[in-house]
């Protein structure tokens, strides 16, 4: 298209409602390469469920990562809500979502679908406006780092070793492995995992909540001998005492963080409040979408808190690369895996970075549609 072309649509967008035409919705699960686990839970399989909207001719593209149950959420709920909605009012549609699950339950599922349908809303009006996303939210860096996060507790000292490694040597300087399933065998592998790596590498570790407040500040000093600089929800994220008793007498140079669980400005409010992270999580796919996580990122500024997304790269990379307090992202193996395998334009590791494509508007991918039919369940 021309420059004048270009130009004429984005001055239609911006004069004129367009409405929304279509919400569609699928869902996909996919096995994972190998059983996993962490502190708490064992799994097979991961389900993506993918939304796409349409407006003026022009497709936007969301997803998370649910149940099936999520996409019929939206297929018989948040669809209809949106249909017929101006693609440029995002804040409109997420209110309007937000108000109709009222008597459902807010956490979970129902957020996790407004949260896919927030996310295609946002790349579609990118598309329309044929902005990358971040220059629609408005670039605050050119790249966001990353770290590598497995390491899961089903995997053999080997595997670990050849999985951390693996990332550091391809250029990511950070990692993060599992523990807490069996507690009498973490510190050995938080060893390993350090010899594999290298001293000079970040290593972080992540318990799943599950430690109880003594056990988890006795391993925070003794994996500070092996450097590791992040533990993740040493103690259940609804134990705000017990995350801020690590943070008050656990080790020098080890940040607690915890959010990933966080569906609501309300959680992250409560956590900040209450001192209990260094470092804030969130995750578009389950906090609101785009519109949640910017939510979080200010609640995250108001307290001086910096904040790191929680997987799902290729939404993160270009919100993150748009707020003032972005840390970093979790490059998790099975979402890496997934989105790979499922999107054109999923974004490689640069350095130890991910950078938003400035040449595809939106989120820049595009469905494999051929491929992901054959993970189709809903």
């Amino acid at each position: 298209m021309s420059s004048t072309g270009t130009g004429q649509k984005r001055v239609q967008a911006k004069a004129s409602s367009i409405p929304i035409d279509k919400v569609e919705v699928c869902a996909y699960t996919v096995p994972t390469d190998s059983p996993e686990s962490d502190g708490t839970l064992e799994w097979d399989k991961t389900t993506i469920v993918i939304v796409e909207t349409e407006a003026a001719g022009t497709r936007g593209l969301g997803y998370t990562y649910a149940d099936t149950s999520t996409a019929k959420l939206v297929h018989d709920l948040l669809g209809t809500i949106v249909k017929g909605a101006d693609a440029m009012d995002i804040p409109g549609a997420w209110l309007r979502m937000v108000r109709a699950i009222r008597n459902l339950g807010r956490p979970g599922i129902c957020c996790m679908a407004i949260s896919a349908v927030d996310i295609a809303l946002w790349d579609l009006k990118a598309r329309l406006l044929e902005l990358p996303l971040v220059k629609l939210l408005g670039a605050a860096r050119h790249g966001i780092p990353i770290y590598g996060s497995g390491g899961f507790t089903s995997y053999s000292l080997d595997l670990l070793q050849r999985q951390l490694s693996g990332w550091v040597n391809s250029g990511i300087p950070m990692v993060k492995m599992k523990v807490g399933r069996s507690p009498e065998d973490d510190l050995r592998r938080v060893q390993v995992a350090r010899q594999a790596i290298g001293p000079g590498a970040g290593l972080f570790v992540d318990a799943n909540g599950a430690y109880s407040r003594k056990q988890a500040l006795r391993f925070a000093w003794q994996f500070r001998e092996q450097g590791v600089s992040w533990f993740e929800e040493p103690v259940s994220s609804d134990d705000l005492e017990g995350l801020r008793l690590l943070r008050d007498r656990g080790p020098e140079g080890m940040d607690i963080a915890a959010g990933e669980y966080g569906y609501d400005s309300v959680y992250f409010a409560r956590m900040l409040a209450a001192g209990a992270v260094d470092v804030l999580q969130a995750d578009a796919t389950r906090c609101g979408g785009i519109t949640g996580f910017l939510n979080a990122s200010a609640l995250g500024l108001a307290h001086s808190v910096p904040l790191s997304a929680h997987t799902a790269p290729n939404i993160h990379a270009h919100v993150c690369c748009a707020i003032p307090n972005a840390l970093h992202i979790e490059y998790f193996h099975d979402h890496v895996r997934i989105e790979e395998m499922f999107f054109e334009g999923a974004l490689p590791p640069l350095r130890g970075e991910l950078r938003p494509d400035a040449t595809r508007p939106g989120l820049g991918l595009e469905l494999r549609r051929s491929e992901a039919r054959r993970y189709a369940v809903a």
